[in-house]
């Protein structure tokens, strides 16, 4: 399914990124099940195996790169889907504490059995950010929140932000054709800063990653329910 070990660890040479050999034997065993699964539960529209090791993985890797996510930090992916990107990151940083969130059963339960495959621990949430956001257990805990999801920055701000706690990031993986400037003043309300705007090139593709700052708490009117987030953004 993925490329050979040396084409891998060539890749992520490139990106200056080490790759071991167990690294890359649980990466194969990600894919296989992700193909498998995704003939059933619709995962992802990627289902090649050097796209996968590319764009899913080594994407996801790349955010230890960018973004300065302390040891031992404790992170929740907001709308996880397929894991991405905190699986791959808890499977390079093996010392990150991962929570999955998100909506869909039918993924967490993939997120189950996949981290059993791969043998690695995780808390896995059945829910709505929304919901979760405001919950005492959750809601301003984290060391970093992250998401890979289109919406655009200012409605995911307001999910992903509540559940870090002060002087946390949210980090949210973008493309190239957002002007994320314009939400600034979202973030400012929530309690952030944009702190880095990170334009970086995968495979001729490019990306950016948004790191925002919590630099105080997030109101307790936010988050508000997921209509009114959509319908009128900050």
């Amino acid at each position: 399914m993925l490329p050979d070990f040396k084409y891998a660890k060539d890749l992520f040479n490139k990106y200056d990124i080490v790759l071991s050999e167990q690294m890359y034997r649980k990466f194969e065993i990600y894919a296989n099940f992700l193909v498998e699964y995704n003939k059933n539960v619709n995962l992802t529209a990627i289902t090649d195996g050097k796209e996968i090791l590319i764009k899913h993985f080594l994407d996801s890797v790349l955010i230890d790169k960018y973004c300065n996510i302390p040891e031992n930090a404790s992170l929740i992916d907001v709308g996880t889907g397929a894991g991405f990107p905190s699986v791959p990151l808890k499977i390079y940083r093996p010392d990150l504490n991962i929570t999955l969130l998100d909506s869909l059963n039918k993924r967490i339960t993939f997120l189950k059995i996949l981290c059993e495959k791969i043998d690695i621990t995780a808390e896995f949430i059945h829910g709505r950010a929304e919901d979760f956001g405001k919950n005492s257990e959750y809601r301003e805990t984290f060391d970093v929140s992250c998401a890979r999801a289109v919406a655009h920055l200012s409605v995911l701000s307001e999910f992903c932000l509540p559940f870090v706690k002060k002087g946390g990031i949210f980090i949210s993986m973008k493309g190239l054709n957002e002007d994320i400037k314009q939400a600034e003043s979202a973030i400012n309300i929530l309690g952030g800063v944009l702190k880095d705007n990170i334009v970086y090139s995968l495979e001729n593709d490019g990306r950016r990653i948004a790191v925002i700052e919590k630099i105080s708490q997030t109101s307790t009117k936010y988050p508000r329910n997921s209509g009114q987030i959509k319908k009128k953004p900050l």
